[in-house]
C-alpha cells in the first residue's frame, strides 16, 4: 500500500498530513508507505500510489491520475482521517 499526501509546496500540510495518516493508520492495522510531496511530484510519483491524501483546493489538480484522490479537510482531525481512510481501504 501506497500513499502520497499531496500539498502546493510540499513542506508544510503535506507533512502534517503524512505524519497524522501514519497514526491513524497505525490505529487501523494498515501497513503503508506514506510520502509527502508537492503537486508536480504528485504527478510523476502518485502514478503507482493507491491514494493521494490533499487538500479541497488541490483536487482538480490531481485530476487523471490512477490513485484515488481524498480530500481532506482539517489535517488535524484524525476522525476525519481515520473516516475517510478506512471508507477508502476496509
Amino acid at each position: 500500500m501506497r500513499i502520497v499526501a499531496v500539498c502546493g509546496m510540499g513542506i508544510g500540510t503535506s507533512v502534517l498530513l503524512k505524519m497524522n495518516a501514519e497514526k491513524v493508520l497505525k490505529t487501523l492495522g494498515i501497513e503503508a508507505t506514506v510520502e509527502a510531496c508537492d503537486v508536480a511530484t504528485a504527478r510523476r510519483s502518485a502514478e503507482t500510489a493507491n491514494i493521494v491524501l490533499t487538500t479541497p483546493e488541490l483536487v482538480e489538480s490531481l485530476k487523471g491520475l490512477p490513485a484515488e484522490i481524498i480530500s481532506i479537510d482539517h489535517f488535524f482531525d484524525l476522525h476525519e482521517l481515520n473516516e475517510k481512510l478506512s471508507k477508502a481501504l476496509l
